[in-house]
């Protein structure tokens, strides 16, 4: 024979209903993978028009861009900056009168956003190619 259920008292029902719904949702999560990502960064697209956004953006960034020599930029990249994947356009120049400067573009939603620090680092392993259109600059 079953036995009848003890009724549970009146102030603890309040506590049962605040406690089964964070439960059911931990089960949930638990069933579907265990895993609850947030990351809401989307996949960036291609910056298809940098080859004209970099040349406009340095002629009103650098101090003198006339005279700019040994010009060679890399095809973008992908590689991440402050903690998302960005795609970076690296540059090398040669000012008037100054050395050998690195330079890594950063590019938010395939458009130029800013210059990144630490181009060094964010440019190794990338080739290098001619951009004579840096070398055409002037104010």
């Amino acid at each position: 024979m079953r036995r009848p259920a003890i009724p549970l008292p009146t102030f603890l029902r309040p506590l049962r209903a605040a406690l089964t719904l964070p439960l059911a949702a931990l089960l949930c999560a638990c069933a579907i993978g265990g895993s609850m990502s947030f990351d809401t960064d989307p996949p960036q697209p291609f910056p298809v028009n940098y080859r004209s956004e970099i040349p406009a953006f340095l002629r009103t960034y650098l101090n003198n861009p006339s005279g700019l020599r040994d010009a060679a930029m890399a095809e973008p990249v992908q590689r991440p900056v402050d903690g998302r994947v960005r795609w970076l356009s690296c540059l090398r120049f040669t000012p008037r009168g100054g050395t050998l400067q690195d330079m890594a573009i950063v590019h938010v939603d395939g458009r130029l956003d800013r210059v990144a620090p630490h181009a060094g680092e964010l440019c190794t392993g990338v080739v290098y190619a001619p951009f004579p259109e840096l070398e055409k600059l002037s104010r």
